[in-house]
């Protein structure tokens, strides 16, 4: 056990996880904590946050803020500062769908998806990653991409564009923070039941999901851990750049 703590430990080391609150953003905060780190909750339901935070309380805190507003996430930089902390590992995980079909697609919706899935990446990329490199300090980052971002899914038509423009912004943010021991990957997950993709599930498509994945079911958030605690390691993932972990049961792995 000591060997696997010195490898995928991450004691000391200071997490903020945007998005904390949902189904697969708390479970990425169970699978930090499980490995030591302390985590810092983010999102703007504060009695979602508490529940999260109350699991473990000891290890973790909450702070409201907006993902798509720039001051709420440099008053998250300038929190931790008074604390002693700094964010050594940044998970992006809020997110948000709809299933309208594509012609019926207003700006409105368009916009707001986009503002959510990619404004969001890219505000905490900038703001964190500048104190990154201010301060000469390696971290990890680890935006959370789609499957839909390389296997573009009927129905989701501008959730499968952002999650792609996500990917895209991992690897060029890999390539151009590399040299500065900043490394930035990203986790797609398949079908894992959550309040942003519910509408999407009807019985059909649930029907053509189950006949499209080996593992013949819907994953468990817990089942994100691993991939998520490799990626945050500065031993276990130190190589490990530009990289889309994919965790789908298969899906991606069937073509007929």
């Amino acid at each position: 056990m000591d060997s696997l703590t010195q490898l995928f430990g991450l004691q000391g080391k200071t997490a903020v996880v945007i998005g904390g609150t949902g189904v697969l953003g708390s479970a990425f905060v169970d699978a930090l904590t499980t490995a030591g780190a302390y985590v810092v909750v983010v999102g703007r339901n504060e009695e979602a946050g508490a529940a999260v935070v109350a699991k473990c309380p000891e290890l973790r805190e909450f702070f409201r803020a907006d993902s798509t507003s720039v001051d709420d996430l440099q008053a998250l930089v300038a929190h931790l500062k008074t604390t002693g902390r700094h964010c050594d590992i940044l998970v992006n995980g809020a997110g948000v769908n709809s299933p309208t079909p594509f012609l019926e697609i207003s700006d409105e919706e368009w916009d707001r998806i986009f503002n959510v899935n990619l404004r969001s990446v890219r505000l905490a990329c900038q703001v964190f990653g500048q104190d990154m490199l201010d301060n000469q300090r390696s971290g990890a980052i680890i935006n959370v991409a789609s499957l839909s971002a390389m296997t573009p899914l009927s129905r989701v038509f501008t959730y499968s564009a952002s999650k792609a423009a996500v990917l895209n912004l991992t690897q060029n943010l890999a390539r151009e923070w590399a040299p500065h021991g900043i490394r930035v990957n990203a986790i797609s997950p398949g079908f894992f039941p959550a309040e942003q993709n519910r509408k999407v599930l009807t019985p059909d498509r649930v029907e053509k999901i189950m006949g499209h994945t080996p593992a013949n079911r819907f994953g468990e958030p817990h089942e994100l851990a691993g991939a998520m605690i490799l990626l945050a390691s500065d031993k276990a993932g130190s190589f490990i750049n530009g990289a889309n972990i994919v965790v789908d049961g298969g899906f991606t792995a069937m073509t007929i």
